[in-house]
């Protein structure tokens, strides 16, 4: 059974950093990455990484945001720094674009 269980979200001031984790268990996954989704607003890429560590980033977050896996403990990362207001959302962990997690709360006050 395939489960995704994302850690680290929570509540940050602007211009701080936040490192959120996802692990996967049930398979080994070959594309894995991070969505979010704000209130009234459509679930968006943040950033996605191949088993062989090939990574892409939405524009959004070029440059402040850097996305990670351990492949032996089948785990994801999203480093999230220089936070802004706009970057509050629930983050979503993905694996394979079938498989999805139960979201992470992060908030980001002004």
């Amino acid at each position: 059974q395939v489960r995704l269980v994302e850690s680290g979200g929570g509540l940050v001031q602007a211009g701080g950093s936040l490192r959120l984790s996802c692990a996967a268990s049930g398979s080994i996954f070959n594309f894995m990455g991070w969505y979010r989704q704000a209130p009234g607003k459509q679930r968006e890429k943040v950033a996605t990484i191949t088993i062989s560590g090939s990574t892409n980033y939405a524009d959004s977050v070029k440059g402040r945001f850097i996305i990670s896996r351990d492949n032996a403990k089948n785990t994801v990362y999203l480093q999230m720094n220089s936070l802004k207001p706009e970057d509050a959302a629930v983050y979503y962990c993905m694996a394979n674009q079938v498989y999805w997690g139960q979201g992470t709360q992060v908030t980001v006050s002004s």
